[in-house]
């Protein structure tokens, strides 16, 4: 059995103050990816890069105090490869890669398009770039997990407010079509959504720091763990942990039974 943990932190330093490292010690995951560190390397403490038994891969954003991903692990990957070739994102820190026999783990932070016009275009510029990297990985012959905030909303059923949503970014047409493509002819899986196809409020990993979002779980599930078909097959539980704030994002966590065979010896 193999368990993975996806989670947005909104600053490693804000989330390890409210408690985020003690739980992830108490998870016992074989691997965590972590997104939005908001943090540089000379930020970066012992606790952050070496906590307890797992080994810390990250990949920072050039801007400080933005962005940036990291995949702890158990394991010594057999390569590490930070940024997926795209030099405007690569900058951004958006993209981290270990590999682990023939399993692929890869942490990624989509870009918000919320802010603004300006911001929503990169966003559009990422999707089409990245779209291509998917397709290439998807038929690299590896199995490969990609867990991350992808900061879209695919279905009506990933969130609570979906009609007033309709023309905000996050649950764009434009970028609600790019993820069918990402999971049709790119041939890739939800892995949540195989388990729990119907699932609704439980399913959501952030809330609004607006009004009373939490208080009434008016959330989204813009986090995921997407993957090939393969390692999909081997999801077997999956859970989006509410129990603690570490920050707006919940954790998810899936269980892949038998998969620690794509590992290797």
């Amino acid at each position: 059995m193999l368990k993975i943990v996806s989670a947005n932190l909104n600053g490693i330093r804000s989330a390890a103050k409210k408690g985020f490292f003690d739980w992830m010690a108490a998870q016992d995951a074989h691997f965590v990816c972590v997104q939005e560190l908001k943090a540089q390397a000379a930020d970066m403490t012992p606790q952050f890069l070496v906590p307890g038994s797992y080994q810390g891969h990250f990949h920072y954003a050039e801007k400080k105090g933005y962005s940036g991903v990291g995949i702890y692990s158990k394991f010594a990957p057999d390569a590490v490869r930070t940024g997926f070739g795209c030099p405007e994102f690569d900058a951004e820190g958006r993209y981290v890669q270990c590999d682990f026999g023939n399993l692929s783990v890869i942490s990624v932070y989509c870009p918000s398009g919320s802010s603004g016009e300006e911001r929503q275009q990169a966003k559009f510029r990422f999707m089409e770039v990245f779209l291509p990297h998917l397709q290439a990985l998807r038929a690299c012959g590896r199995e490969v997990v990609l867990c991350g905030d992808w900061n879209i909303a695919h279905k009506e059923i990933d969130l609570k407010n979906w009609k007033s949503n309709q023309k905000n970014s996050g649950f764009l047409p434009e970028e609600r079509a790019w993820m069918s493509r990402v999971l049709g002819e790119a041939g890739w899986v939800d892995v949540y959504r195989t388990l729990h196809p119907e699932t609704t409020g439980d399913a959501y990993t952030w809330w609004s720091n607006r009004g009373q979002a939490w208080a009434n779980n008016v959330g989204w599930r813009i986090d995921y763990h997407i993957s090939t078909p393969g390692l999909a097959a081997k999801a077997s539980k999956a859970a989006v942990y509410k129990d603690q704030r570490f920050s707006d994002h919940a954790p998810l966590t899936i269980e892949y039974a038998g998969a620690s065979a794509f590992l290797g010896s």
